[in-house]
């Protein structure tokens, strides 16, 4: 499995999107080009690599969750990480990790607040999370905004 396919498979379970989705989005090599820029190729591959582990011993489920949450979102390192790839789907901005893991992990020169890419806002899991469209960025049709965004309640 290459890389992208792992780093799309972790992030469907982690944003509730489908792979198909997620790769619909346009946005699938550019956002694990940023993260690999922004952590290391090695930090991003051990993060993968947990999930896999995860993944390939585990059903989907209660016990995974928690898996998930104690080895990869309450891990020091890969945590911070984790959370910030969940918020680059929704928003398409890769925020800069905190000062604490960059002194504990090193700093990377790409490691910055960014917008990945001139699409990444519009393209955004926010967007169809709410059932809404982006203002300013995807037509949505005359009079759409004319009525609140019709949220799913079925989370």
């Amino acid at each position: 499995m290459s890389r992208l396919d792992q780093f799309l498979q972790f992030s469907a379970e982690v944003t509730a999107f489908a792979v198909f989705d997620l790769y619909g989005t346009g946005q699938a090599e550019a956002y694990v080009s940023a993260v690999a820029g922004a952590v290391g190729d090695d930090t991003l591959n051990e993060l993968l690599g947990a999930y896999e582990r995860i993944s390939g011993e585990t059903p989907k489920g209660p016990t995974r969750d928690n898996l998930m949450r104690k080895a990869v979102f309450g891990d020091e390192k890969l945590g911070p990480i984790a959370r910030n790839i969940v918020k680059l789907w929704y928003v398409g901005i890769w925020y800069e990790m905190p000062r604490t893991w960059r002194d504990s992990y090193g700093a990377r020169d790409q490691d910055v607040t960014f917008m990945v890419s001139g699409a990444a806002y519009a393209e955004g899991l926010l967007w169809p999370a709410i059932g809404a469209n982006p203002p300013g960025a995807k037509a949505p049709g005359y009079a759409s905004w004319a009525e609140p965004p019709n949220i799913p309640t079925d989370f």
